[in-house]
């Protein structure tokens, strides 16, 4: 039974599950990928509108799938949500302000006398899709790099720069993951694009971008991997629970933990398969190769962050101020309550998948968009 279950194994299971919807999220910015596109793959106003009312179908799973993250961390791991948001507050809040202007982007651009012109709303849906991805691998790049801060005997946060967040991506390392995930959306949005619209100029072009993207995927990707390996990293000692530098301490990680290698490395394979898939096979079903893998890519990389006695969110300022999944959870009771609701999560995603397959059961067309009931397109 869950309520028998040990303190510490509740807080490495709610680290999982956090760990999984981050990763889906990660899947679903294939949206903000494909907002992205409008402007480099779609040719005539037809073909953007193509690509906008494709990702228009899915963009609300994306934003609701990051409030979810949101809440779960907030549950499961109070403490990092009070240090991250209260004391980085500068970049959550300019990512908040992206996915603000996407939602705005998606109801009023084909609004009647729409005093902005669409263009206004598609040079929006691209800041989401570029700046706000960007950001946001830039934080999840400080669960290695580490960030400026310090704790209190009361739990209160002292930033130690002014700009409160926005500091992270001026790290090569942070600035690499955050590119490297603009582009990566960018392969998800292309792959998506020849999976789910039936124009064949747009879905050759998307096939080509789905390899150009990754192309310039590549070196980001090669950075990141390279700093993981040789980095020091913020190892804890799980008696004390004193924070140290340990040197190589992801490598550490990577060969302690034989299952996030593999994932890792499943990961990867599995995304570069689907654009192989895609661009060179002929083959629509690229998507789901490159979903599946950008999950274990993300399962592997929150399991490296957090477990095997590592701090999941390190201070270069204070080292005892970094947080682990053991000081920085909520109280066993809490937990335990949660994980009986989380029983109902894989109905939920059941759920949410049966509607998914209901909403793509027919490709999009041009004529679909120019029916007459095309007033409740995007």
């Amino acid at each position: 039974m869950i309520g028998n279950l040990d303190y510490s194994i509740l807080q490495q299971l709610w680290w999982l599950i956090c760990s999984v919807v981050g990763s889906l999220f990660l899947f679903l910015t294939f949206v903000q990928g494909g907002q992205t596109l409008i402007f480099t793959t779609a040719t005539t106003e037809e073909e953007k509108s193509l690509i906008i009312n494709t990702m228009g179908r899915k963009w609300e799973l994306t934003f609701t799938t990051l409030v979810l993250f949101g809440g779960a961390l907030f549950a499961a791991f109070p403490l990092f949500y009070a240090t991250s948001f209260g004391g980085a507050y500068w970049v959550w809040m300019l990512i908040l302000f992206t996915f603000i202007l996407q939602a705005v982007s998606y109801e009023y651009r084909k609004k009647p006398n729409n005093v902005l012109g669409a263009r206004t709303f598609e040079i929006f849906m691209c800041i989401n899709g570029s700046v706000g991805i960007l950001l946001i691998g830039a934080a999840v790049g400080t669960f290695f790099s580490g960030s400026s801060f310090s704790l209190n005997m009361y739990n209160s946060v002292t930033w130690g720069t002014p700009f409160h967040g926005l500091e992270a991506a001026l790290n090569l390392f942070n600035l690499s993951f955050g590119l490297f995930l603009v582009f990566l959306a960018r392969v998800l949005g292309a792959m998506y694009i020849v999976n789910h619209v039936e124009h064949e100029p747009l879905v050759t072009r998307a096939r080509k971008a789905a390899l150009i993207n990754l192309i310039w995927a590549l070196p980001f990707l090669l950075i990141i991997l390279f700093k993981l390996v040789t980095m020091d990293g913020y190892a804890v000692d799980p008696t004390t629970g004193t924070v140290f530098i340990e040197k190589g301490k992801y490598l550490h990680n990577l060969l302690g933990m034989p299952v996030v290698l593999v994932l890792l490395l499943g990961g990867l394979v599995a995304v570069v398969y689907g654009v192989i898939a895609t661009a060179f096979l002929g083959k629509h079903s690229g998507i789901w190769f490159g979903g599946v893998g950008t999950v274990l890519v993300g399962l592997a990389i929150f399991s490296l962050a957090g477990y095997n006695n590592t701090a999941f969110y390190p201070s270069m300022t204070d080292l005892q101020s970094s947080l682990t999944i053991y000081n920085a959870s909520s109280s066993k009771y809490t937990l335990t309550v949660m994980s009986y609701v989380a029983i109902a999560v894989p109905f939920v995603l059941g759920y949410v998948a049966y509607v998914w397959k209901l909403m793509d059961a027919k490709k999009l067309t041009l004529a679909e968009l120019q029916s007459e009931d095309s007033n409740e397109m995007y």
